[in-house]
């Protein structure tokens, strides 16, 4: 655990719901083209998945983080390399619920020299059969859910049952969602891929998109764009940016999950929602500065440093 002096003395925690990925990753002068060969300049195996980097990165600032969702059978190589993995950065298990016969979602992820990701995931079909333990079990000690939109399917009614006990549920949307998605009203807080925004809403423009789905959720509202920071909606319903920290990127890999992950505990924190944007922001920056997926996410300690000066230190961008 990362206690620091400025988090709380007994640390929010936040239930991570989603799949935890095995991330077999290879550094690349190029993407190949379809048919040809290319050699990986560096190759490391980790784990990932939208869940799993978001509670890596609560727990490096701070909080607590548990996580829950489907995972193949328990005899897997697989399982026992991310088990291991997430007891070493001090994240909760024992939500995870193996599925006898099936396989953990696996990833090859090739990292360009610009830093940007290209990944090829498989996820067995039959893991969104998962049926979750009960509503109290998992939300007790529960001060927020942070969990991804693809989850909707085994999740939804927790997410809504949290809602009603006025525990905060940020969901991670990179994907389009229906209109009539289940999790537009069984959430507090969805934050976008400007993507996926633009599709759910069906316009090609970020604030407009917000606008459209405003009127169908009462949730609060925001999409990412990388370098171009933040676009959120306001309690007013206005327009507002939030700008990225410039930074020297070497691998974009996990980095929104750091984002989402900072934000959810920020939401623990009782931060104002353009400090809690901010402090994403930060975590999200130091991580792309870094090689590693989300086990190259920050410190409380950087992230505060970050804040105060507005750009990253020499050493902060060589650690890790």
């Amino acid at each position: 655990m990362n206690f620091q002096d400025k988090a709380p003395k007994i640390p929010p925690r936040v239930l991570c719901i989603g799949m935890p990925v095995r991330d077999l990753t290879f550094h690349t002068p190029g993407v190949p083209g379809r048919g040809s060969k290319e050699n990986a300049t560096a190759f490391d195996e980790i784990c990932g998945g939208n869940a799993l980097n978001g509670a890596i990165g609560i727990v490096r600032l701070g909080g607590r983080a548990s996580i829950c969702g489907p995972m193949g059978d328990a005899k897997e190589t697989s399982s026992r390399f991310i088990f291991e993995q997430m007891a070493h950065e001090g994240i909760e298990t024992k939500h995870l619920i193996h599925m006898p016969g099936l396989v953990t979602p696996i990833s090859a992820v090739m990292i360009d020299p610009s830093g940007e990701r290209t990944i090829v995931t498989f996820r067995d079909p039959k893991l969104w059969h998962v049926k979750l333990p009960d509503f109290d079990t998992l939300l007790d000690d529960c001060a927020a859910i942070l969990t991804e939109s693809r989850c909707a399917e085994f999740c939804t009614e927790l997410c809504a049952e949290a809602v009603r006990r006025g525990i905060p549920v940020v969901v991670d949307v990179d994907r389009a969602m229906s209109l009539r998605e289940g999790l537009l009203n069984a959430s507090t807080h969805l934050v976008f891929s400007s993507e996926p925004l633009q599709e759910t809403a069906d316009v090609t423009d970020d604030a407009q998109a917000l606008r459209k789905i405003a009127k169908l959720t009462p949730s609060f509202l925001a999409g990412t764009r990388g370098p171009r920071g933040t676009i959120w909606l306001d309690e007013n319903g206005d327009i507002q940016e939030t700008p990225a920290f410039p930074v020297h990127t070497v691998d974009t890999l996990g980095a929104g999950d750091v984002f989402h992950g900072a934000f959810a505990l920020a939401i623990t924190e009782k931060q104002e929602l353009r400090e809690a944007l901010r402090f994403a922001s930060a975590a999200a920056a130091l991580k792309c500065t870094r090689f590693g997926g989300a086990f190259a996410a920050p410190q409380r300690a950087e992230v505060e440093e970050l804040l105060s000066h507005g750009q990253v230190s020499d050493r902060a961008s060589t650690d890790h």
